[in-house]
């Protein structure tokens, strides 16, 4: 039987790493038409998501498919849904976000002239998503890319540049502190309020919340700093055999900024120490390099192994509206 998928053409800034191209490309065999579509299109992902889809994105890391008749909130929701992945409630996570339909919400809500570092999905808590579907319903004007990078390859260009200092993460890991308002900052980037970080208006539940998730609590007087680890900054993908630099510490030493919040102080050592300034600087560096950042194309879905690839979000002219759903 033909498969409905097929190899898209070369994508310009598409790359070639380790032998593997980064990411994976998938567009329709056939024109797809006619009031059906979308259905046609959602019986083909359930039909091929385990003989095609999901080993492209295990050998890949990330899968982008593009053409699919994919064209609002409630299509991208079903498109999710299809795959099969069972969702993960965004608990302890950073971001404004709000939720659009189903279990899609908006990407970070930060104002467009604000770049957002890389950073694995969630990874200053210890419960974080598997996958991540992003689905842009609105190009942009201009900018708003979402750049993609193996986290293995940055793990090995660290390794050989600062060993002492990757011996030392991976030996204490990392203490993450962020101070929250009780209600959501949009102008922020790391805004997410106290109620929306643990779903509750109550501050026991969510001081039961944060125990759950191994986070300490220390409430002030209109709000909470939160402090979180130490936690591992390198994990062990176990599907592929490899280490992964699995961390938000770039992230959030150069982006956790706003009325609250230091990012000098938002991250260090897991004892504490401070992290040093030129290699969290190289380390910058290096995600920019290996970077895959793709424009968005209205319709686009991309489909990332939260474990493989980091990423992040280029400033942009709106408008745009790119919407996303988190994965167990």
């Amino acid at each position: 039987m033909a498969s409905f998928f097929q190899d898209g053409t070369v994508v310009p800034q598409q790359r070639v790493v380790e032998g593997v191209a980064f990411p994976a490309v998938l567009v329709p065999s056939a024109p797809v038409a006619g009031d059906g579509e979308l259905d046609e299109f959602l019986a083909a992902v359930r039909a091929e998501r385990e003989s095609r889809l999901e080993p492209l994105v295990r050998t890949a890391g990330a899968l982008l498919l593009r053409g699919f008749p994919v064209r609002t909130a409630a299509d991208f929701d079903r498109a999710v849904d299809a795959f099969g992945y069972e969702e993960l409630p965004y608990v302890g996570g950073a971001a404004p976000r709000t939720n659009v339909v189903g279990r899609v919400f908006t990407a970070n809500e930060s104002p467009p002239d604000q770049k957002i570092p890389f950073h694995h999905e969630m990874a200053q808590v210890p419960t974080f998503p598997s996958e991540l579907f992003f689905f842009c319903e609105v190009e942009p004007k201009s900018g708003g890319e979402t750049p993609i990078v193996l986290s293995h390859y940055v793990y090995k260009r660290m390794k050989e540049k600062f060993p002492e200092f990757v011996e030392k993460l991976e030996k204490d890991g990392l203490i993450y502190t962020r101070v929250l308002g009780e209600g959501d900052d949009p102008s922020s980037p790391i805004g997410r309020g106290w109620q929306s970080t643990f779903l509750t208006k109550d501050k026991a539940i969510a001081e039961e919340r944060a125990s759950k998730l191994g986070m300490k609590l220390e409430w002030t007087e209109d709000g909470v700093k939160t402090i979180m680890g130490p936690i591992p900054a390198v994990k062990w993908d176990k599907n592929r055999g490899r280490k992964i630099w699995f961390n938000s510490m770039v992230a959030a030493y150069t982006g956790w900024k706003d009325a609250r919040n230091d990012p000098v102080k938002a991250v260090t050592f897991g004892d504490g120490s401070p992290l040093p300034e030129d290699v969290i600087e190289e380390c910058g560096k290096i995600l920019e390099e290996e970077c895959v950042a793709i424009p968005w194309h209205q319709g686009d879905v991309l489909l990332i192994d939260n474990w493989a690839v980091l990423h992040s979000r280029w400033s942009f002219e709106p408008p745009r509206r790119v919407l996303a759903s988190l994965c167990k």
